[in-house]
């Protein structure tokens, strides 16, 4: 999470290069290569992080789907159900296990195109579910689920209730949905100033899932001392 110039950028059909890291697509499998460093604010030492992600999707989605009236945003499940495999050389871990792959693009910053948003997305035994909400900038307000096939086919199907959710430690406003409009967090894997990611136990399409749910807060993002924080947590380099 290192913000680079543009002279750091190289890329082609196949290839994404920023600074040390590269991404990759080889032997079917997307092949995340990470050079980077430990830059957290009040680490007096620099560890290294280097090693190997590589995701296997296991049904690929060609439909993209805008995200406001203008288009201004896009939104691009790529791959709904994925394995990985993680293999870091520093710190010393490695793991396997299930996946997903997406992207965001847009014509603005997203702060102008967003308030808040919340994302949720469950493996079931045949698919995916993924369910998208949230606040835009203007004040109107977005809701969708849909459900992916084996194949990686996209169908809209009707919103489960919404599920509430503690706030973070942050106080970041959580929530997700669930067929019973009742969740439980199990784990908080980010919890920062404006973001929140976590593990839930919930239920989709009739089966007990785990879900991946975030949470995003772009007034919080916005805030003049979140943009004096960030530098400290997502160093700049010109290179």
């Amino acid at each position: 999470m290192t913000e680079r110039s543009a002279g750091a950028l190289t890329r082609d059909p196949n290839n994404l290069v920023i600074g040390p890291s590269a991404v990759r697509w080889e032997n079917g499998a997307l092949t995340i290569e990470i050079h980077e460093g430990d830059t957290r604010l009040f680490v007096p030492w620099q560890r290294p992080v280097r090693g190997r992600v590589r995701v296997f999707p296991e049904a690929l989605n060609r439909v993209a789907f805008a995200l406001d009236g203008k288009e201004s945003h896009i939104w691009h499940c790529l791959a709904p159900r994925a394995r990985i495999e993680v293999e870091m050389e520093s710190p010393g871990v490695s793991w396997s296990g299930k996946g997903y792959l997406d992207h965001n693009r847009g014509a603005e910053p997203l702060e102008t195109g967003f308030n808040t948003w919340h994302w949720s997305r469950a493996h079931l035994k045949e698919g995916a579910l993924v369910c998208y909400e949230g606040e835009r900038g203007d004040g109107s307000l977005f809701a969708s689920a849909l459900r992916f096939d084996r194949h990686g086919v996209p169908e809209p199907v009707d919103l489960p209730p919404i599920a509430q959710l503690p706030r973070s430690k942050w106080r970041i406003d959580r929530r997700t949905r669930s067929d019973i409009g009742v969740a439980q967090v199990r784990r908080t894997w980010e919890d920062t100033p404006f973001y929140a990611r976590s593990e839930l136990a919930s239920r989709f399409a009739g089966e007990e899932v785990v879900t991946v749910q975030e949470s995003l807060d772009m007034r919080r993002f916005s805030s003049g001392i979140v943009q004096f924080m960030l530098p400290y947590r997502m160093p700049r380099k010109t290179r």
